[in-house]
């Protein structure tokens, strides 16, 4: 019997590979820093690293997709709970925020699977999905 061919149909595939000493940071606003670490053109889906200082907060807004989050380190305000260092969030397509705040200097892991959203009682503000964030990576280098 023939072995199935496990060979890649895309012979350019490779792995992403960001070291802890390659820098990447981008600051996205007064005291606040993001490390994007990788985007998925084929799916939309990015991860980043987001790095807010005590007292930032972040826009109101909705995810128009599911998105993981990990606290590194640090503490924060998630709608009405409170996450902390080693606490994992699922969010659901659909979820709105009306503010995140970190409640002292805070690290985390962010992989999201479509774009957010953002907005204030005017409207809508601004978006960001996977090419933004890989404008933002790109910027970086």
């Amino acid at each position: 019997m023939a072995l199935q061919d496990l060979g890649p149909v895309n012979p350019e595939l490779i792995d992403t590979l960001v070291t802890a000493a390659g820098g990447g940071w981008l600051p996205t606003g007064e005291n606040a820093s993001i490390k994007v670490l990788w985007t998925g053109a084929e799916s939309g889906s990015w991860a980043a690293l987001f790095r807010w200082g005590k007292g930032y907060e972040a826009d109101a807004h909705k995810h128009l997709s599911d998105a993981h989050t990990y606290i590194l380190k640090g503490r924060l305000q998630v709608r009405d709970g409170v996450l902390e260092a080693g606490d994992y969030l699922y969010e659901a397509n659909g979820m709105i925020h009306e503010k995140t705040a970190a409640l002292e200097d805070t690290e985390y892991l962010f992989i999201c699977n479509g774009p957010l959203v953002f907005f204030d009682r005017e409207g809508l503000t601004h978006y960001i999905g996977w090419e933004e964030m890989e404008r933002m990576r790109v910027a970086a280098a």
